[in-house]
């Protein structure tokens, strides 16, 4: 018998035990958000589901864009701004936006309200992706699941 459920409420997901994977002096700068997984409780492996809640100031990540996994967000409560290449856009309850893998664009989320703000965070979990962070010291490799953490110049974060 599986011992995995059939549904659950979105809120009762255990939130992630570590907040973030970025090294500080990165990982600081996540405070205050709280992502609950959604997949896993079910067992999935082809795609990340998470349910994000940021309060006020707080941010999704640091700008980044994947070379191999599309990126998808559709906000469920309160009010963010997209922050792209392409500038700004703000976002509401019942708006999404996706981020195809490979075309650079670097993307990240704010919440600039005083409200906090719910969304749903969707991508699929492509061997071999890396990240690019271009406003940050920062480059990320996927290697056995796990995100490996780089400076610009190849040296390992400690």
């Amino acid at each position: 018998m599986s011992t995995k459920p059939i549904a659950i409420v979105a809120l009762d997901a255990a939130p992630r035990t570590k907040p973030s994977n970025y090294p500080e002096p990165f990982r600081s700068l996540m405070a205050g958000r709280i992502k609950r997984p959604l997949g896993d409780p079910f067992g999935l492996t082809n795609f990340g589901v998470n349910l994000v809640v940021l309060p006020p100031g707080a941010v999704s990540a640091l700008r980044h864009a994947h070379s191999k996994q599309d990126e998808f967000v559709y906000v469920v409560e309160g009010s963010l701004t997209l922050h792209t290449d392409s500038g700004c856009v703000a976002l509401s309850a019942g708006m999404c936006a996706g981020f195809k893998a490979g075309t650079n664009d670097a993307h990240r989320l704010l919440n600039e309200s005083s409200s906090q703000a719910v969304y749903l965070e969707v991508g699929d979990r492509t061997p071999g992706d890396t990240a690019s962070y271009p406003d940050d010291d920062l480059d990320a490799r996927l290697v056995d699941g796990a995100w490996v953490f780089f400076h610009k110049d190849g040296k390992p974060y400690e």
